[in-house]
């Protein structure tokens, strides 16, 4: 018990740099959200429930247009697919956990969620279900939250642009991108990565460009290699 409090107590210290650094994504959805017409109640429970971000963000712009719902699903799904990605990889890092805890970790799996927890694993130490939700509950609880006070004060804001706010996301992924930085042949697999996403956005258009984009830098790892010692010089 005193091991497991521990641990969760690491998970929760963890937890305080991430939210510090999603904070203003989870006051920029629920002031978008209140902008689109949503009250603060189903802004926050939209966050509560869908909990991603991006494909948030991605919903309550099509909530309003035009569009028949399957559009809007295959929209939010191709913003989201990254995440069947990130499930493949961190499966293997929680394969001890019980199907109960694998399914609420999942749910709980964020973009820096998984960062961590795999730059956890490759430091060999390991993935403890109380570390976890040490990490995760705090993120998430303050996601929610945030929703809430972004959608009761975020028009306050008249133009969030003017701000550089809608420029945070490119550069917290980009921030995460880098954390990566160390593993074999990571220059390569990024740089197909973003070209392949460059050209989808002209050619297809958003948000598929994102899932083409992940789909070319898998297809290049599974190619060249992104084991330790298996190393591609370019």
């Amino acid at each position: 018990m005193a091991s497991s409090r521990s641990e969760f107590m690491r998970g929760v210290r963890d937890a305080v740099p991430v939210i510090f650094a999603v904070a203003p994504f989870g006051l920029l959805f629920g002031a978008l959200a209140a902008e689109n017409g949503m009250s603060a109640f189903e802004a926050t429970l939209m966050s509560a429930l869908l909990y991603a971000g991006a494909s948030q963000m991605v919903g309550i712009e099509l909530f309003g247009s035009d569009v028949p719902a399957w559009v809007i699903v295959l929209s939010i799904l191709a913003v989201n697919f990254r995440h069947v990605l990130y499930s493949a990889t961190m499966g293997q890092t929680i394969r001890a956990y019980s199907r109960p805890r694998k399914a609420l970790a999942f749910f709980l799996m964020t973009d820096p969620q998984f960062a961590i927890t795999e730059q956890r694993a490759e430091a060999g130490v390991p993935t403890s279900f109380a570390w976890y939700l040490g990490l995760a509950l705090p993120v998430y609880a303050m996601w929610v939250l945030e929703a809430y006070v972004g959608a009761v004060f975020g028009g306050l804001i008249d133009d969030p642009t003017a701000y550089g706010i809608d420029f945070l996301l490119p550069l917290y992924f980009l921030g995460m991108v880098m954390g990566f930085r160390g593993r074999a042949n990571w220059l390569p697999v990024v740089l197909a990565s973003a070209l392949a996403s460059i050209i989808a956005y002209h050619l297809v258009g958003s948000p598929w460009h994102v899932s083409l984009g992940g789909l070319a830098g898998v297809i290049v790892a599974a190619v060249i290699g992104v084991r330790p010692g298996h190393k591609l010089v370019v």
